[in-house]
């Protein structure tokens, strides 16, 4: 067929010549000849497709490649519907028969094989690829591959061919990188390589199984975890794979550890240190250290590190939400306690013993902090656990300030300060719910929310997180304040309803005036100066508790006072006065106004780097605060004096002659271009013109009242000398 294409083109082609040759001796249109050339072109690009197929079929056939297969009820063949599923079905299969061959004894063989199977690494985001690959390996290959890897480091290392070692490592690093990704793209029934059910049942299979090499037994699931580790993501493991794999490993090492466990805790164990142990993955159990795993290792040089295989599945779970719930939300058939709960209580001992504290916390920030019913879920079942567990390593010290009682029940759960802070961080509206109106977030009350935060407030990070969206949860709070001269008339151009227009008339005029926003202002302002006052005094006392009382402010809290994070107004705001317009008019003209609906963080780099680029400082004081109290005091100032501006209470304010002014008719400068000392005088003119220095006494006098705390951590603080906490 290909030959004949090319031969019906060559002539289609001398006609096309011969026929322009006649109708241009005659003066005729030579239209027809072009468009029989045309015709002649697509039959040479057929023919020349024609061509690259049949070299291909010539290869399958050379390759011994099926396509199909023999069944009792006949045989059935997939034929290939492109070239390139054709070109996936042949690579695929030859990538598949270099990966078995690269289980075979002969290390040097294995090492050549593994060079083979290096050339189809980009070829793993192909699903025609994909399933030709996975099929020729099957599940037990998938388990083989890595167990062979592993062993022939192994004996490589221990006859001291450290040049084969090498070459071993390295390319068994990429071709447990490509097989991850390969096998996430197989098991994800969203993927058009998906391989069934069916194909995951063999995992678990062949992950209970015991298996061989020369003379090394290993359980299937110790080397599938060198997949796991070696996985960077993309994509992500399929909630389906951790729905019937990765639950299935938790409970296989439970059932293998169990009797262990209970041992080492017993009267008789636990005099003598016994340790629970988890279930190493293969190159742990080998003593192989980082040499197949493709991430940089943190630690100390010379330390000694070792995987379990569940911590290696918490790091192919961290990569997708729906993974991570589908490994976590769920309570195990004969199990009284949830997953969550069981890896944070009678495991947590596994993950103490391996030291190796990131692919749970990453797995538990990604399971905790989307805003969904599952992630809100995790986080409360999180937070009380460990509220319970905190209960009992504080008390009140001498001095009335809290104390570390327990320093290893404090000390236990310590590398979980991280993950429960942004849980906490991402259902800040919880928090003002709790201490406001008495709620429960779950099971947790404002008590065992005040333990959880003396715990995750502990980290600096977490400490940072916190705060960071409890200012994003004032700004909302802010933004949601009416502009002055809203009414019925123009309540639908500014966004509002005319329900809204009565809600906000307080005084009941037919129109919100500034007595009305002023009165909203205050109710949010001291809204959202309680959980302030929580945060920040339960981190003062955690401080006082570690024996770091002088360490005075967190430099993260100096930064996003310096970077003036308050001083912008809420992307998306529905109303901004005239003068606000004149204030942030440079921002919003160099692209502001596309950071609208953006993630707060990725906002706050982008104002940073604003502020950055005009090489100019803020108020200098501002940029040496003394404590975190200062820090969130001047924050508040920056965001009510911003909320004023912005819902125009400043609007029929003279500012002529005013130092922060510039232009005829004068408009407030952008911020960033101010002196430190036109800072603090428009500071001081906003909050007089205003009212705004009621508001943020206000603010003020509930920040720094933290009775509450006391309260809710049994604490009795006298009070210092000169004055109020």
């Amino acid at each position: 067929m290909a030959g004949r294409h090319a031969e019906a083109a060559r002539r289609l082609d001398e006609l096309a010549r011969s026929l322009h040759g006649e109708l241009r001796s005659a003066g005729l249109d030579t239209s027809p000849a072009a468009r029989l050339r045309q015709l002649a072109g697509r039959v040479t690009s057929q023919a020349e497709d024609l061509r690259r197929r049949q070299r291909l079929v010539h290869e399958l056939q050379r390759q011994q490649v099926t396509f199909g297969r023999s069944m009792p009820a006949g045989s059935f063949v997939a034929v290939p519907d492109s070239l390139e599923a054709a070109r996936g079905l042949l690579d695929g299969t030859l990538a598949g028969r270099a990966a078995l061959r690269s289980t075979l004894r002969s290390t040097e063989g294995s090492a050549e094989a593994l060079a083979e199977l290096e050339k189809y690494a980009s070829r793993a985001g192909d699903p025609a690829f994909v399933k030709a690959f996975l099929d020729v390996l099957g599940a037990r290959g998938v388990t083989r591959l890595p167990g062979s890897l592993a062993t022939q480091l192994r004996d490589a290392r221990i006859h001291g061919d450290f040049d084969l070692m090498a070459r071993l490592s390295c390319r068994g690093k990429k071709a447990l990188r490509m097989l991850s990704t390969a096998l996430a793209r197989g098991t994800d029934p969203k993927s058009s390589a998906y391989m069934g059910d069916d194909f995951l049942e063999n995992l678990v299979t062949e992950g209970r199984a015991e298996h061989e090499t020369g003379d090394t037994k290993y359980s299937g699931y110790q080397a599938q975890a060198l997949i796991w580790r070696a996985h960077d993501g993309k994509p992500p493991f399929s909630g389906r794979f951790m729905e019937i794999v990765g639950r299935d490993v938790i409970v296989y090492e439970h059932e293998q550890r169990k009797d262990e466990w209970a041992a080492s805790k017993d009267l008789l164990g636990s005099p003598f240190g016994a340790l629970q142990i988890p279930i190493l993955d293969l190159a742990g159990a080998l003593g192989l250290d980082a040499m197949l795993r493709p991430e940089p290792q943190a630690g100390s040089p010379g330390t000694k590190i070792q995987s379990s295989v569940v911590e290696d599945l918490f790091h192919a779970a961290k990569f997708g939400r729906e993974a991570s719930h589908a490994l976590l939300n769920l309570t195990p058939a004969g199990w009284k306690e949830s997953v969550l709960h069981y890896l944070l209580t009678t495991r947590w001992g596994a993950s103490r013993y391996l030291g190796d504290y990131k692919p749970i916390s990453d797995l538990l920030v990604t399971a905790t902090t989307g805003q969904d019913a599952t992630s809100n879920k995790l986080a409360a079942e999180m937070t009380k656990l460990l509220a319970d567990e905190m209960r009992g390593a504080f008390g009140k010290a001498d001095s009335g300030n809290l104390e570390i009682k327990n320093r290893e029940a404090f000390d236990r759960y310590a590398p979980l300060s991280y993950p429960l802070g942004r849980a906490i961080a991402a259902s800040i509206d919880e928090l003002s719910r709790l201490l406001l109106n008495h709620a429960t977030f779950g099971q947790v009350a404002a008590a065992d929310m005040s333990y959880a935060l003396a715990l995750a407030t502990a980290d600096d990070g977490a400490f940072e997180a916190l705060i960071r969206a409890q200012t994003e949860h004032m700004r909302a709070a802010l933004d949601t304040v009416p502009p002055v001269g809203l009414d019925a008339s123009n309540a639908e151009r500014l966004g509002f309803t005319a329900a809204d227009v009565k809600e906000f008339d307080f005084d009941e005029d037919g129109r919100v005036d500034k007595a009305d926003i002023m009165q909203f202002l205050t109710d949010r302002t001291v809204a959202a100066a309680r959980p302030f006052s929580h945060l920040v005094e339960i981190r003062r006392q955690v401080l006082i508790a570690q024996g770091l009382d002088d360490k005075k402010a967190d430099e993260a809290l100096k930064s996003m006072v310096g970077n003036a994070l308050g001083l912008l107004p809420v992307p998306g705001a529905k109303q901004a006065g005239q003068l606000a317009a004149g204030a942030f008019g440079e921002m919003l003209g160099n692209g502001y106004d596309k950071l609208a609906g953006a993630a707060y963080d990725e906002m706050a780099k982008q104002v940073a780097q604003r502020m950055f680029d005009h090489r100019r400082g803020l108020d200098e004081t501002h940029r040496t605060l003394a404590d975190n109290r200062l820090a969130v005091e001047r924050l508040a100032e920056q965001m009510l004096a911003t909320a004023m501006l912005s819902k125009g209470m400043l609007d029929e304010v003279n500012i002529k002659d005013q130092s922060f002014t510039s232009g005829n008719p004068p408009t407030i400068k952008p911020f960033a271009e101010m002196s430190s000392q036109e800072y603090s005088q428009f500071l001081a003119w906003a909050q007089k013109k205003s009212g705004g220095s009621d508001l943020f006494d206000r603010f003020s006098n509930t920040f720094r009242r933290t009775s509450e705390v006391d309260d809710y951590l049994s604490l009795q603080i006298p009070s210092p000398p000169g004055g109020g906490k």
